[in-house]
């Protein structure tokens, strides 16, 4: 583990004030027999103060600090995966630019004062469709910058199996990339932290491909963690990233290794999961108690909290990329803390968890939490901004070369976007010249992961687009690839958009430039695509033709439920679908001549 490597001497002060266990869960029991000083309060939402008050005697008052779905952002992210949105006691909304990790370093070290019990956890997606400062680089410096941050643990989100099992491995023990060696003239240490996923196990072992829990320990004081990844993960990554594992139930999981950890004499749990839910606001602060316990919040994770053992003492989340701290009562009708802090390092959560002495559990009545805005109002942490310096001056001969040039924000968000409408020429444009017979392109919304802004990230100048920030849209490293469908199959690739796995959350693929159809919303399932309007150049699809395809190699995997797109003839696998962008925007720009965000109008939207 690498919290022991006689190699690392800050691991070893770490172990000093942690105690790493080889299996995991716990028993929650007698909450309500805790009588409580009278200054704890259940449930904040919104308060500045972290409130940690218990210090001595029979309770002691434990902080858990938690983030999620990192993704490798270390610079201030920009546009809208920069900002929060704040509710005012007027009612009103407010703006704050939020994120980068100077600034997140700064806001954990001060809200850990005072604080002598400090847990800080993570739930997920530390790194993955990453910018280029990080992606560029196995996201090596996620990594280091995550030790720098004394993250304590976190659980395995789906983008930690980009890159496979083998290469989780290496994020988690060290040592130089297999094929693209070492970045510096030092080998790269691995993780200070345990990577939890106990619900992905070894296909032919069955045994958890990582430690299932682990369990933190200060003088008398124990808690323990259980990390799941989203169980739904073979569905939204690469095949060969999942090849040889299985992704277990989320609820059955965490259950099963309450127990144990309950055996081995833990009663207080915290379940790192990496899958979310969807508050009824956007405003980060929104009380999603209210009218009731729970009532703000849906998604998969209402179910899951619903049925995770009462055991368990609170749930810290992520996957969605929203933020909520709400209260959802476990299976006994006892109330129980489900936090997220967004995405990119926007937020964080505090959470005062009140542990009790006498039973060794956490007084669950008494938990406060909050999210709070990890605003660029505060001071840079100098060795943040030394480490990330150091990253970008290895990766700034690649980055900041300009490839095109845009007239505005050519933004990713609406169901159907302009940026995706863009990718999705780019792709049909780099597929004619492998085969001038291809018709359509179709891009996953859920690859877009950055808008391309005109404001200037750095020296370029507005409107110039670098490989630094197309890389940032377009980090996977998929390749273009060609095939043939039939339109029977076409239409039912487009059906599947908002039917199987996908009906409750519909994924809308980017659709090329000739490609037009009507989604009836007003509808359920396959019906919403309505299928007597979907064309190609005008012509109605015909279901015996065949027709060429170019998607990138996720979809033509099957990716995101797209099962069709899986089943094509003829494969042709292209370049890197970043290069096809880059060459699309490099042909259609100049800085005297620059690209006009994409009108969004191929889908018509019936509401």
């Amino acid at each position: 583990m690498p919290a022991t490597s006689p190699a690392h001497p800050r691991r070893r002060r770490r172990t000093n004030r942690l105690l790493v266990t080889a299996a995991g869960v716990l028993t929650v029991g007698a909450l309500a027999a805790a009588a409580l000083p009278g200054s704890a309060s259940a449930g904040e939402q919104g308060g500045k103060g972290h409130g940690h008050g218990h210090q001595h005697g029979r309770y002691q008052d434990v902080q858990l600090l938690s983030f999620n779905d990192l993704h490798g952002n270390l610079e201030p992210p920009t546009g809208s995966s920069g900002r929060v949105t704040e509710l005012q006691p007027d009612g009103t909304t407010k703006t704050i630019d939020a994120g980068g990790a100077e600034y997140l370093a700064t806001h954990l070290r001060e809200a850990r004062k005072g604080n002598a019990y400090s847990i800080t956890a993570a739930g997920g997606d530390m790194v993955g469709a990453s910018p280029l400062i990080s992606g560029l680089f196995h996201d090596e410096p996620t990594i280091e910058a995550l030790n720098k941050l004394d993250l304590d643990v976190t659980s395995v989100g789906n983008h930690e199996f980009d890159e496979g099992a083998k290469e989780l491995a290496r994020l988690q023990n060290g040592g130089c990339h297999p094929t693209d060696g070492c970045y510096t003239d030092k080998k790269f240490q691995g993780a200070d932290f345990p990577y939890l996923s106990a619900n992905v196990l070894n296909e032919k072992t069955e045994k958890p491909l990582l430690k299932p829990y682990w369990v933190w320990k200060k003088k008398d004081v124990k808690v323990g963690f259980i990390g799941v990844t989203l169980e739904g993960t073979p569905n939204i990554v690469s095949a060969e990233g999942v090849k040889g594992l299985v992704f277990k139930d989320e609820v059955e999981t965490i259950n099963k290794y309450a127990k144990e950890l309950r055996r081995k004499g833990v009663k207080s749990i915290v379940a790192l999961i990496h899958e979310g839910g969807f508050p009824a606001s956007q405003n980060y602060n929104y009380d999603c108690d209210a009218p009731g316990a729970g009532d703000g919040i849906s998604g998969p994770i209402a179910v899951i909290a619903k049925d995770v053992s009462p055991e368990v003492d609170a749930l810290v989340t992520g996957h969605t990329h929203n933020a909520y701290v709400c209260t959802i009562p476990d299976p006994a009708g006892n109330p129980r803390t489900v936090t997220s802090a967004a995405s990119f390092g926007r937020l964080y959560t505090d959470t005062t968890l009140t542990y009790d002495r006498r039973t060794g559990d956490i007084a669950r009545t008494a938990v406060k939490s909050a999210n709070h805005v990890v605003s660029r109002d505060v001071p840079k942490a100098p060795d943040m901004t030394r480490l990330i310096a150091k990253w970008n001056t290895l990766a700034a001969p690649i980055g900041n070369r300009a490839i095109g040039y845009i007239s505005g924000d050519i933004v990713k968000d609406g169901t159907e976007s302009p940026l995706g409408d863009l990718i999705a020429d780019a792709q049909l444009a780099y597929a004619r010249t492998l085969d001038p017979e291809t018709d359509l392109a179709l891009m996953n919304p859920g690859g877009v992961r950055a808008s391309l802004t005109y404001a200037a990230s750095g020296a370029e100048g507005d409107g110039v687009v670098t490989f630094a920030e197309a890389f940032t849209v377009q980090p996977f490293a998929n390749t273009v690839n060609l095939q043939t469908f039939t339109g029977e199959q076409l239409i039912k690739a487009l059906k599947e958009q908002v039917s199987g796995s996908n009906e409750a959350a519909p994924k809308i693929l980017q659709v090329s430039d000739g490609l037009t159809y009507t989604l009836d919303l007003t509808k359920s399932g396959a019906d919403r695509v309505v299928t007597d309007s979907i064309r190609l150049d005008g012509e109605a699809i015909d279901p015996s033709a065949s027709y060429r395809v170019a998607t990138n190699s996720f979809l033509a995997g099957g990716g995101d439920g797209f099962t069709t797109l899986g089943q094509g003839a003829d494969d042709l696998v292209g370049d890197d679908d970043l290069k096809a962008l880059e060459q699309y925007l490099t042909a259609n720009s100049s800085a005297g001549s620059p690209l006009a965000p994409p009108a969004a109008d191929r889908i018509t939207i019936v509401k």
